[in-house]
């Protein structure tokens, strides 16, 4: 079973930053493919930004905001979310095994983190 161990994340200002760290205790058959989702209270869970291999992809509202990179030799991943804002506020899970659709967007992962906080205040 693949485990997922994130770090990271707490009480961070308005406008500041902060960076996200996820490792993988194993590589999956399906090769290298991690990425973070969020979920705000009262909201439904967010795809924000995935890694494959060296492509990326980020949700429209986190572009140019945050940056997702990542070790594939040492499963890790990570991201940088700069310029942080009140509505950023969430889990954030780091996912591996990602799950895409045709059009080109995640949906899904075989394996989940436990998650971790996000909070900005404003």
């Amino acid at each position: 079973q693949v485990q997922l161990v994130e770090s990271g994340g707490g009480l961070v200002q308005a406008v500041g930053s902060s960076r996200l760290s996820c490792a993988a205790s194993e590589r999956t058959f399906g090769g290298y493919s991690m990425g973070w989702v969020r979920q705000a209270p009262g909201k439904e869970s967010e795809f924000v930004a995935a890694i494959v291999w060296s492509s990326t992809y980020y949700e429209d509202s986190v572009k140019g905001q945050f940056t997702i990179s990542g070790d594939n030799a040492k499963n890790t991943v990570f991201m940088q979310m700069n310029s942080l804002k009140p509505e950023d506020t969430a889990v954030y899970y780091c996912a591996s095994d990602l799950l895409r659709r045709r059009s080109g967007t995640y949906y899904g992962a075989s394996y989940w983190g436990q998650g971790t906080q996000v909070t900005v205040s404003s």
